[in-house]
């Protein structure tokens, strides 16, 4: 029976496993990227009207292979950046920020980050995030005072994260609003309709350009913007994300795979025959943990019903926040303890080290709600360690995930309870389709979603932004 617990398995000893691993199998193997035009939903001619940033617009000497490994961002070196986040959390948004900061550091950059929102107590996260930046050579001010004004007015590029960012505009910059605006790229990757406010994206119209993470969202936001707040987006780019180097190292490598595997399942109590069906999401209603959880239980009756002889199954929540446990996951833990599943469920607290979760799960459930995920990151990380989705037709999950190939897609809502508990049963019981699913996306990972995909992806977009920048 599984034990109760709520903390996270010790960084540390992943730490010291990892460099065990990798300072014994130090990659010895150049791996080329061998990279094929195909046509599927990232192609779709519908959207056209955007500039779709992908592998088909690099020319032949731009395409990374082992022997081309120079960064495509090294025009950036020695050039001004500053970062605007209005957060700075273990979510989304923000560890995507840091991780283009980091990126630019590699070529020579000089990065500025603030934090428009902070809480006025000390807080943990924040504290070890900025000092992981400051490690790495990103400079944090704070987001207000002139400093912070006069880095954004001799910037070369600025670049907002997330529409709520775009507060801080008004807030700091105030008179010094119009001379920043032709350097701005936004970066957006808010989905939900309460973002659509006129004091965040008021300016939105006047920056050199947008980018956004999927075709899908960046439609609802042409559409959103001009029928609810009568604006006009900028010019938009839509780039795919790609999966960091650290991640892909630990995905390929078999030894740290299988020793993280053992270590997270004897910690969360489950055998290594088990079956593990995870949400890796911050716990909120838009996640759908409460949905996943009606369809886990339903997956257990429909197996009991038809007497169905599968491995005992696993629902694994990473996400959870013990320090101020939200109504939400009380409601979660509640219909764990109402329908007596509390040896299958276990909740994990949010990390920043998703890799010793990936390893040790067999199906990714990506059950976001309403209009989905922006992108995804997540499923794309998971698609690296091999592993089937299962996720909602909504948002930028079905331009990742091929339904019947890759993974396995269900409605969004109280709709997708039933055929989501069909879909976990459905992969229960057929391990070679839970395979080769996996096999498959992977290969998928390898040909478009990798960090040099991404680097290219963005470096087309910031030179257009720094033209444009000195063309104003």
């Amino acid at each position: 029976m599984a034990k109760p617990h709520s903390s996270n398995p010790s960084i540390a000893f992943y730490k010291k496993w990892l460099l065990m691993i990798l300072a014994l199998f130090s990659v010895s193997t150049l791996i080329v990227l061998v990279l094929r035009a195909t046509s599927d939903s990232c192609n779709d001619r519908r959207y056209d009207k955007y500039h779709y940033i992908s592998k088909d617009s690099l020319s032949p000497s731009q395409i990374p292979t082992a022997s081309n490994a120079v960064s495509p961002l090294n025009f950036m070196k020695s050039k001004l950046v500053f970062l605007v986040s209005h957060e700075l959390s273990l979510s989304g948004g923000p560890l995507l920020l840091m991780e283009l900061a980091f990126l630019l550091r590699g070529v020579g950059a000089e990065v500025v980050w603030i934090t428009h929102q902070k809480p006025m107590e000390p807080n943990e996260v924040i504290y070890n995030l900025e000092h992981k930046m400051l490690d790495r050579g990103v400079q944090v001010l704070s987001s207000k005072g002139q400093k912070a004004i006069d880095t954004a007015l001799k910037a070369d590029l600025v670049i907002l994260n997330t529409a709520v960012a775009g507060k801080w505009l008004d807030a700091v910059l105030k008179d010094n609003v119009p001379r920043v605006l032709p350097k701005v790229l936004w970066w957006i990757h808010e989905m939900r309709g309460h973002y659509f406010k006129l004091e965040y994206v008021k300016h939105l119209p006047y920056v050199a350009g947008a980018m956004i993470d999927s075709h899908t969202t960046a439609e609802y936001w042409k559409n959103r913007t001009k029928e609810r707040l009568g604006i006009k987006m900028p010019e938009t780019y839509v780039v795919h994300l790609g999966n960091s180097k650290e991640l892909m190292e630990v995905a390929e490598n078999s030894v740290a795979k299988r020793v993280l595997r053992e270590h997270v399942r004897e910690f969360l109590g489950v055998r290594n025959e088990d079956l593990l069906f995870a949400i890796i999401n911050s716990v909120s209603r838009g996640k759908g943990q409460d949905l996943f959880l009606r369809s886990f239980h339903e997956s257990l009756q429909l197996i009991k019903e038809k007497k169905l002889q599968v491995p005992p199954m696993h629902a694994v929540i990473v996400g959870s926040d013990m320090s101020s446990q939200t109504k939400f996951e009380t409601e979660l833990r509640s219909f764990v303890v109402e329908k007596r599943i509390q040896d299958r469920v276990h909740f994990i607290n949010k990390t920043l080290t998703v890799s010793p979760y990936l390893a040790s799960i067999d199906v990714l459930v990506q059950n976001s709600q309403a209009r989905g995920e922006c992108f995804g990151r997540i499923t794309i990380e998971a698609m690296a360690f091999q592993l089937p989705v299962l996720g909602t037709a909504a948002g930028g999950t079905m331009e990742i995930v091929l339904n019947e190939t890759t993974g396995l897609l269900h409605p969004v809502g109280k709709e997708g309870v039933l055929p989501l508990a069909r879909n976990i049963v459905k992969l229960a019981t057929h391990v070679e389709r839970r395979l080769t699913m996996g096999k498959k996306g992977y290969e998928k990972v390898k040909e478009r979603f990798l960090e040099h995909h991404m680097s290219e992806r963005i470096a087309l977009v910031l030179k257009d932004m720094l033209k444009k920048g000195n063309d104003s």
